[in-house]
């Protein structure tokens, strides 16, 4: 059977207002009771019964909206382009469904009323309504091909969701993700826990913790910027040094001789992640009462950073802190977009807004005893974005909007050119972060109704 022939999705912009979304669906051809978007620039070419596969699977599932993997063809090659199911906590607005999908008729002339009004995030409305409503299925098999038009690498894009350009946008974005999780009963609001910042006793008030393995051209710029700090506090580095196989152990320990504030460690275990790393640190009796970030291949931009850092505990009783950073070089220049300041974080809603956005910004700072109390998981992608969710869950995070930080841009970065298959599995899994914390919180509130 193939019923390809009269079937014409509807071009649509990526970014599309909830008019423009409503009228493609009311006035599109549905074809046994499916409606196809195309969101390409240049239209998709559908594989033979593309088009009925598609169909059929949303059928026998009664989805509400069904995606698929596909290709990309370049002047060079077609290669594949798998793509992730979607989670119920995927409310990210980034998530890539293709850009291809089958929508239900049916599903969508019910709900289109009660979409909110939107100039940008049109579908983005559209397919949390339509997760709400029914199942979002994907098909594991490639059913067209798509010109690839953003050719940019991983690294390139990880930042577009904090361009001040499209601040706009996102403004919008979180409002519809806000609506959405009131909807289900997961909106996170005052008031918030108190943490007793005088518990406990500590060796020193504050660490900034360092877990690096085989960085040997950075890690001696990172621990100098961090023992250059002036406080009027004691305070300790702690590098977790994760067996290095290069020089880096050498460097520390000829550093840890000229400063004893150096805490220079190397776990037993072998199996660790940096969530493994950061909790062997953090858990370490050397550790002080604010245990604080720094990735081993930057640097604090200034002497005052751990100073205001710590202020900042201080001033808002807050179970975490997380400052700005600027993209840089490897020599200290400016790269675009610059300062990412994370300004979309309010007191109010940043706590929501924090499940849409796919990262909390740095350099990030914790209260030792809670941090102790949940400890990360030992992974080394989304370990800090668990934490900075569950702490958000219940407790105020702190927020600084000037640089800090200098985040260095550089052909070692563990995350410059990402293949698609290991975007998939990062994205899956702050996916899986995401469903785990939105379930937490649905159940907190009905807990405490």
């Amino acid at each position: 059977m193939n019923t390809e022939v009269n079937i014409s999705p509807v071009p649509m912009a990526p970014l599309c207002s909830t008019g423009e979304i409503s009228a493609a669906i009311i006035n599109a051809t549905a074809a046994d009771g499916w409606i196809f978007l195309d969101f390409s620039a240049n239209g998709v070419t559908p594989d033979p019964n593309c088009f009925h596969r598609m169909m059929q699977v949303g059928a026998e599932q009664e989805a509400a909206m069904v995606y698929s993997d596909y290709r990309t063809a370049t002047e060079a090659a077609v290669e594949p382009h798998p793509v992730i199911d979607c989670r119920p906590g995927a409310v990210r607005d980034d998530f890539d469904f293709g850009p291809l999908v089958a929508v239900s008729a049916t599903t969508a002339s019910r709900v289109l009323s009660g979409l909110p009004e939107t100039k940008f995030a049109g579908f983005y409305a559209l397919r949390l309504v339509l997760g709400r409503e029914g199942r979002v299925v994907r098909v594991p098999e490639m059913l067209y091909t798509v010109d690839l038009t953003d050719r940019r690498t991983s690294g390139e894009k990880q930042f577009d969701y904090v361009n001040p350009r499209n601040r706009e946008v996102q403004v919008e974005m979180e409002r519809v993700c806000t609506l959405h999780l009131d909807a289900l009963g997961a909106l996170v609001e005052e008031p918030r826990l108190d943490v007793d910042l005088n518990a406990g006793e500590f060796p020193v008030e504050a660490s900034v913790i360092i877990p690096v393995r085989n960085r040997e051209r950075t890690v001696a710029d990172a621990v100098r910027s961090a023992l250059a700090q002036e406080c009027d506090f004691p305070f300790n580095v702690i590098v977790i040094d994760n067996h290095s196989t290069d020089g880096t152990t050498d460097i520390l320990r000829a550093i840890a001789q000229e400063d004893s504030r150096l805490v220079h460690l190397i776990p037993e275990a072998t199996t660790l992640g940096i969530g493994g790393c950061w909790n062997y640190g953090v858990c370490h009796p050397a550790c002080g009462r604010f245990a604080v970030q720094l990735d081993s291949d930057d640097i604090y931009k200034d002497p005052s950073t751990l100073r205001r850092i710590v202020a900042k505990f201080r001033e808002e009783d807050c179970a975490m802190v997380i400052g700005s950073y600027e993209l840089v070089d490897f020599e200290g220049n400016p790269l675009p977009p610059g300062l990412i300041d994370h300004r979309e974080w309010t007191r109010a809603n940043g706590a929501n807004n924090a499940l849409r956005i796919n990262g909390l910004g740095a350099p990030r700072a914790f209260f030792t005893p809670l941090f102790r109390d949940i400890l990360l998981p030992n992974v080394s992608y989304g370990e800090d974005y668990a934490m900075g969710l569950r702490l958000s869950r219940s407790y105020r995070i702190g927020r600084i909007y000037d640089s800090l930080y200098l985040c260095r841009r550089w052909e070692g970065n563990s995350d410059a050119a990402l293949s698609v298959a290991k975007v998939n599995a990062n994205n899956d899994y702050k996916d899986f972060i995401r469903t785990n914390e939105l379930r937490a919180r649905i159940l907190h509130n009905r807990t405490h109704e």
